[in-house]
């Protein structure tokens, strides 16, 4: 097919059409003559942005707190349905960048948690989940984009974006490992991220695209940059981006491609190769190929050739709608046809609430106070009394609705999800208070509520002093930093509770039922909140963090509360006791300190737990820590060795496949003309040139070195990379017991611990290690009394690190591996050496 594309039908293949210029978010144009149709993109991670009667599913964060993989996988194939059967060829997401690195990232919730092993397992299934729908899957943002501020040109007032500045093994043991695995699942698109990585841009780094993605991990997937990350044309053409979004240049809808008729251009002047445009054309049609989007039964031709492509508008809600929407055309059709996608009897919504259910994390329970009773306890303050309870603060209500603002960049009313282009539009959103005013038995308890964070000076002696439970909600809300919310600019500001949620907790702890009842605390956020203010207080008897559980928000809150599942959920990232518990790598860096503003990693590996550990800080809650209505037993660890121990890998295999070829011959530059009589859209992207007076053929200053033939990486030789890296070394077998009353679900962890003393023979370095890294885990379910043996598998990779000297993983093979398994990263109860 790319062999018989002109070279216009090859721009056409790599270029956005321009913000707004079509119905998705991102459009490419078709190539007519070989019958390659226009491609739709959309967002995002959590659901379909933009779009009409689809599921607004918990946020990856909420994801990650499950630590299920079949729940994982089964949210993104329903996921994909949705977004197939909506016309969308490219789904933009699973997110994993950002990492976690700083707790009050305006976008981490996008992500699954603070581990690149937690990441990795996660963002693994999305994608064999959206692929397996049909629909190309994106793993997005490459690479270390962990805040929002100064995160992309000018957003911030700056001429540039902020550099992450990270060390070679840093950058592949923590926020590479999610995109290895991501590519080893057969990912067919990468987004490269805005901001600058030791100071070249993401989607101008050849080192990382070329050298790092395409050679090393074997991605055979195109690359497409954030929407105006490309700031270059010919130069990040040549440094591995494959296709630019939306296809505005520098500024929005300027319709100054840095593709577009810039790439036609460059490619008849010789400024750009033709093997390298073929190469782009060639990886977006082989990834439509391999996702079966060529079978025209399933995927018609969008008009006038078919009835396929999107059946939705990014840009109006209503069913008659322009087509182009950012030109001066003022063609109008039907544009939204309002396909539900929602499956069969609402299956999607049931999915989202199992979801949620599981990523609710129970980290305070005392006195058993949980699970609740539908019809209360016999413990009141009034025996000739209904049983009373009091529901407090704005998060536990519906505010003005949970589309009020745009791309929900306001926090009112209960909190589903974060902000920006991660963020969808709700169906409906089930509330905590109208769940919890339907589960209650009204019968035997008396329901009262207060939706707001201010309690009245003069309130009723009923609203507090007449309880005998309290539930309080609170939240903390951020997003992505094209938007902002009173101060909060993408990201938070500090990890307490906004809107004066710690003073509502407070005073309903100290005044519930003056002071003798019980209070229950429900969080809402996206990340970690610090919770010291008031966890302590002697009427604070439990603690939910609920994350963000999208839209069966209420109901999937009310099974946990009332115990008719289990709580199951754990902690995807630690729960300090203050932001600076998180050390200098955790913090934002909120004011620019320099015209290109500079972040160095310098905590290198440590963070999160990592950082915790390494400190010896006792956090409030731990990586991976969740409570249950039952109790877990481990025992029985034992280590089956299945291949010694060697230092490194097996060489890169020699596979000698033969890319496609295809003829390298210029076109003639008239080829590349407007056609006659051809109608320009304003700020439309097309393929074609004005005048071929304009094209002139010399020799381009190609960067030192670039005509070199590089070695291939020894790291390499497959997608993920060496495929020896991912030869089972060992397997880990532990005994897991229900010593409870009732069924339950545990998250066995399995932790490695590498050897002392270990010295990198290349360079001479002593090398460090975190104290323990999570390495596997299984979520596993038991009847009471039941056990059940659980098998982990360890890979080289997994006793591996990566060594700069060498440029390769390298297995230590003096000392001891020690492996750990338990409930959490602090709560392990057995080991075994290896």
């Amino acid at each position: 097919m790319v062999r018989k594309m002109t070279l216009v039908e090859k721009v056409n293949v790599t270029t956005g059409t321009g913000w707004s210029q079509d119905l998705c978010v991102g459009n490419t144009a078709p190539a007519n003559g070989v019958g390659f149709p226009a491609l739709c993109l959309q967002d995002g991670p959590l659901g379909l942005r933009f779009v009409d009667h689809s599921t607004a599913f918990p946020a990856g964060i909420t994801i990650g707190a499950t630590w299920n993989k079949d729940l994982m996988y089964r949210k993104y194939k329903a996921h994909g349905l949705e977004a197939k059967v909506k016309g969308v060829n490219i789904l933009l997401g699973p997110s994993m960048g950002p990492l976690g690195r700083t707790p009050a990232s305006g976008r981490a919730w996008e992500g699954f948690g603070a581990d690149p092993v937690l990441q990795a397992v996660a963002a693994s299934q999305a994608i064999k989940g959206i692929q397996d729908a049909g629909v190309i899957a994106t793993a997005k943002h490459l690479i270390a984009n962990e805040q929002e501020h100064f995160r992309q040109s000018f957003e911030w007032g700056l001429p540039n974006a902020l550099s992450s500045n990270l060390d070679d093994r840093t950058l592949h043991e923590l926020y590479l490992w999610p995109f290895a695995e991501s590519v080893r699942a057969g990912v067919a698109s990468v987004m490269c991220s805005y901001q600058l990585v030791n100071n070249s841009y993401a989607c101008g780094n050849s080192k990382l695209m070329n050298g790092i993605l395409k050679d090393e991990l074997g991605f055979q997937g195109f690359v497409q940059s954030d929407w105006l990350a490309q700031r270059s044309g010919v130069a990040s053409a040549l440094a591995g981006l494959d296709m630019t979004m939306p296809g505005d240049g520098i500024l929005w809808l300027d319709g100054k491609s840095l593709f577009g008729p810039r790439l036609t251009e460059a490619a008849l002047n010789g400024s750009l190769p033709m093997e390298r445009l073929n190469d782009m054309a060639t990886r977006v049609v082989a990834a439509w190929y391999q996702l079966k989007q060529d079978n025209q039964t399933v995927w018609p031709a969008p008009p006038p050739e078919g009835k396929g492509g999107p059946n939705f508008s990014s840009f109006t809600d209503d069913k008659i709608g322009l087509i182009h929407p950012g030109s001066d055309d003022k063609t109008k059709a039907e544009v939204n046809q309002f396909v539900d996608v929602r499956g069969k009897g609402n299956s999607h919504g049931h999915l989202a609430k199992q979801i949620a259910i599981e990523g609710t994390v129970l980290v305070k329970n005392e006195d058993g106070i949980l699970p609740l009773n539908k019809k209360g306890s016999s413990k009141k303050r009034d025996a000739a009394s209904k049983y009373r309870v009091g529901i407090f603060g704005e998060d536990a209500g519906p505010g003005d609705g949970p589309n009020a603002c745009p791309d929900r960049s306001c926090n009112q009313g209960t909190l589903g999800s974060g902000w920006g282009s991660g963020a969808v539009d709700f169906p409906y959103l089930i509330t905590p208070f109208k769940a919890l005013q339907s589960t209650f038995d009204n019968e035997t308890v008396e329901l009262t509520s207060l939706l707001s964070n201010e309690i009245p000076v003069k309130s009723p002696s009923s609203l507090l002093d007449d309880q005998d439970l309290c539930i309080v909600f609170i939240n903390s809300d951020a997003g992505e930093g094209f938007e902002a919310w009173n101060g909060v600019r993408g990201d938070r500001n500090d990890l307490y509770a906004q809107k004066g949620g710690d003073k509502l907790v407070q005073r309903v702890a100290r005044a519930c039922g003056k002071g003798t009842s019980s209070t229950i605390v429900v969080v809402h956020a996206v990340g970690p909140v610090v919770l010291e203010r008031w966890i302590d207080l002697p009427g604070v008897k439990a603690v939910i963090l609920a994350n963000l559980p999208g839209q069966e928000s209420g109901n999937a809150l009310a099974d946990v509360l009332f115990g008719n599942v289990d709580a199951s959920g754990r902690l995807p990232y630690t729960v300090g006791k203050s932001l600076s518990d998180y050390g200098p790598g955790g913090q934002i860096l909120y004011y620019p300190n320099g015209v290109v503003p500079q972040q160095d990693f310098s905590e290198r590996l440590y963070i999160d737990y990592r950082h915790f550990d390494k400190e010896g800080i006792t956090p409030r809650y731990e990586f991976g820590f969740g409570l249950s209505y039952t109790t877990f037993e481990f025992s029985n660890l034992t280590l089956a060795e299945k291949k010694p121990k060697s230092a490194l890998p097996a060489p890169r295999p020699d596979i000698r496949a033969t890319p496609p070829s295809y003829p390298t011959e210029l076109a003639d530059p008239s080829t590349a003309l407007f056609p006659p009589g051809f109608r320009k859209l304003k700020n439309r992207i097309y393929p074609y040139i004005a005048t071929v007076s304009d094209i002139k053929r010399g020799e381009y200053p190609y960067p030192k070195g670039y005509h070199d033939k590089q070695a291939p990486s020894p790291a390499g030789g497959a997608q993920g990379g060496n495929p020896d890296l991912y030869t089972r070394h060992l397997v880990a077998s532990v005994s897991l017991k229900n010593t409870g009353t009732r069924k339950g679900k545990q998250v066995v962890q399995l932790y490695v611990s590498f050897p002392d003393g270990v010295v990198d023979t290349s360079t001479g370095d002593q090398i460090d290690f975190p104290v323990r890294q999570l390495r596997g885990f299984e979520k596993v379910e038991l009847e009471a009394g039941e056990s059940r043996n659980v098998e982990m598998e360890l890979s080289r990779k997994d006793f591996s690190y990566w060594s700069r000297g060498l440029g390769n993983w390298v297995m230590p093979t003096d000392g001891k591996f020690t492996i750990s398994v338990g409930a959490s990263s602090r709560d392990l109860s057995i080991s075994a050496d290896w």
